[in-house]
């Protein structure tokens, strides 16, 4: 079956499906304008880290090519200042919708940087619009071959490393079995995916036994997408509570977790949906390998370890909603999706942060699609120059 997708771009055209929908809801919202685009991914309309970046860049893409096809044409293309002026408060606008994914910074920094070298090269203003364009394009264009490189080198690394930790071992006939967390598919991407990119890998390879994946909370998203991702690609599945993780360890044979990341420090320190570094720590005292594969663009060499990474925290009331549809359906099919509040009104506080962060200590290896990296000897950071 077709991967499903989380962006629909043409030259005229820019939709998203509505994720907060999904399931039970597929809706595609058009994105006019960069207000659009950055409304759909700070109320998360659009999540997953590659996503929003994608959006984000292709909004701009969308935003400039209609500049250059209207008549008369918008002052801010007159003349180099006024591009620049207008672009760089676009960036910056764009970059304030989800502080913690580093995609997104480093896909505003990307085309801030072809601004600027366009600018030097004495371009005029609409030329320097069109590169912006053909720019804002590649980051998208870009993400799904990334995703096939960094999920084919985790799925062998994963496999090379059963066959080392468990002598006889017959990857070939029973095939792994991987726990992830929150989405990290063709939704949470411009396709294919990071970490669910791995587990579709070893499916398609015939490597795969079973995927688990974690209810992360009642209001997260993330593991509804997962289920319907798994099922659409038809790998076998199974869904947990997050706080059941312990009780998967003990009883079934997990060869590894693996999971996605919104920024990974310089010391392999990684920040990812809220719930992961509880996985991991299990992860640790059952001697299960913990696996994190994210682009490049997602190391954030500038931030040293965890304790600098900034953690987005969401309104407190999100944790106090889930939508879902009636139960049973009605039997002429037609399903009443609702929104409900699953907690006492008047709260005095609520803690809600949308990630946490995993020490480098507790992962096994970092994959990019430059390769595997993994500590040294007995070192508890990782050296990361090899795969960025």
């Amino acid at each position: 079956m077709a991967a499903l997708i989380s962006i629909k771009s043409t030259d005229d055209r820019l939709e998203i499906v509505n994720q907060l929908l999904l399931p039970h809801t597929t809706e595609f919202l058009e994105i006019n304008t960069v207000e659009d685009a950055h409304d759909a991914i700070k109320t998360m309309k659009i999540r997953g880290a590659p996503a929003i970046a994608s959006l984000a860049a292709l909004s701009l893409s969308l935003h400039l090519r209609r500049a250059l096809k209207a008549s008369p044409a918008p002052d801010y293309l007159a003349s180099q200042d006024a591009l620049k002026a207008h672009i760089d408060g676009i960036l910056a606008y764009l970059f304030t919708a989800r502080p913690t994914a580093v995609n997104l910074g480093a896909a505003t920094r990307r085309l801030g940087n072809t601004l600027d070298s366009s600018i030097a090269a004495g371009k005029d203003p609409r030329t320097i619009a069109q590169d912006l364009v053909a720019e804002g394009n590649a980051v998208a264009d870009e993400d799904v071959g990334r995703n096939k490189e960094m999920a084919k080198w985790a799925g062998e690394w994963l496999l090379q490393r059963v066959r080392d930790h468990s002598p006889g071992a017959d990857t070939e006939a029973g095939g792994v079995n991987v726990l992830t967390v929150c989405n990290t598919g063709s939704l949470a991407t411009s396709g294919y995916g990071t970490a669910l990119g791995m587990v579709t890998y070893l499916h398609e390879t015939g490597k795969l036994q079973k995927a688990y994946y974690t209810q992360t909370a009642p209001y997260h998203q993330g593991s509804r997408l997962t289920a319907l991702e798994l099922q659409t690609l038809q790998i076998p599945s199974v869904m947990i509570c997050d706080t059941m993780v312990g009780s998967l360890f003990q009883h079934h044979n997990i060869h590894a977790v693996v999971v996605g990341a919104d920024r990974i420090a310089k010391n392999g320190d990684t920040a990812n949906k809220i719930g992961t570094y509880n996985a991991a720590v299990l992860a640790a005292r059952h001697k299960v390998p913990f696996i994190v594969v994210a682009p490049v663009s997602t190391v954030d060499l500038q931030v040293p370890d965890g304790s600098h990474i900034p953690i987005e925290q969401r309104p407190s009331l999100e944790a106090c909603l889930v939508r879902g549809i009636l139960y049973p359906t009605p039997i002429d099919g037609q399903a009443q999706q609702v929104q409900v509040m699953i907690t006492p009104p008047g709260l005095e506080g609520i803690y809600n942060p949308s990630f946490d962060v995993t020490p480098a200590e507790l992962i096994t290896a970092i994959v990019t699609e430059k390769g595997v990296a993994v500590k040294a000897e007995g070192a508890a950071m990782f050296d990361l120059s090899p795969v960025v």
